[in-house]
Parts: C-alpha cells; structure tokens; sequence
C-alpha cells in the first residue's frame, strides 16, 4: 500500500465552501506521480499515459482537512495496470473518495502501448493487495 497526504487548501473549495469535485482528480494524480516515484518506474523519459481514470465522490471535504491516500494495484496487464486510489479524512478515518485509474506504458515514437518489464510487473505487484 502507497501512501500520500494532501492539506486542503482555500484555493481548492468552491461557493459551497467544499472541495471543488475536479481537485479530487489533481490529488490522484499527485499521488500517481508519488507512486511511480517510489517505485522507480520512471526513468528520464515519461512513458506512462493515463487511459482512463473515475472517482466516487463520497463524502464532502472542506479546507484546511488534510486527505491520506492509499493506493494500491489492482489489476497487471500486459502493457498497463489499474491502480486503486481510497481516500480518507486524516482525522476521522473515513473514506471520502475512491478513484480508478488504467495507466499505460507508451511508446510515444512508435504511437502505441509498449509492454511492462518483468522487474516493473514484479514492482508493480508487490502493490496488490492480498486477495481476501
């Protein structure tokens, strides 16, 4: 499980004095990028694309909370992976939104996806949780 805090800034709410739900998003990624950092996965070339990504809004976050973002693999692909994105209120512990992402490993010249090492899928798996 990776694990990510984000502080809630003024900046962040909207006129119903909330996180506007767009942010939620700017957080995942924020996470991702914490991710791939920690895991290496990224050289000095960016090679990963976001194909698709959604969050469940689920409970109203205000300014000035501060979010804890665990993420995890679900699904290995060839070229790609789905990473988990929970996010809790820090002091309360409750789970405020869940977002999905697939991202891919692309070959930005060749226009196309480009299949994960063995040591990435290696990496990538020791972020799956254990199956229930």
């Amino acid at each position: 499980m990776h694990e990510h805090e984000v502080k809630i800034r003024f900046c962040e709410t909207d006129l119903l004095g909330h996180v506007n739900n767009n942010n939620f998003f700017i957080y995942m990624e924020d996470s991702r990028i914490r991710f791939f950092d920690d895991l290496e996965l990224v050289g000095d070339d960016w090679n990963f694309i976001l194909a698709s990504t959604k969050c469940d809004f689920i409970k109203q976050v205000y300014f000035n909370q501060t979010l804890v973002i665990h993420s995890h693999v679900d699904k290995i692909g060839n070229s790609s992976f789905h990473l988990i994105q929970e996010m809790f209120e820090k002091e309360s512990g409750e789970l405020v939104a869940k977002g999905k992402s697939v991202i891919v490993q692309f070959d930005f010249g060749k226009q196309q996806s480009h299949p994960l090492s063995e040591k990435m899928k290696e990496m990538l798996a020791s972020y799956q949780l254990a199956a229930n």
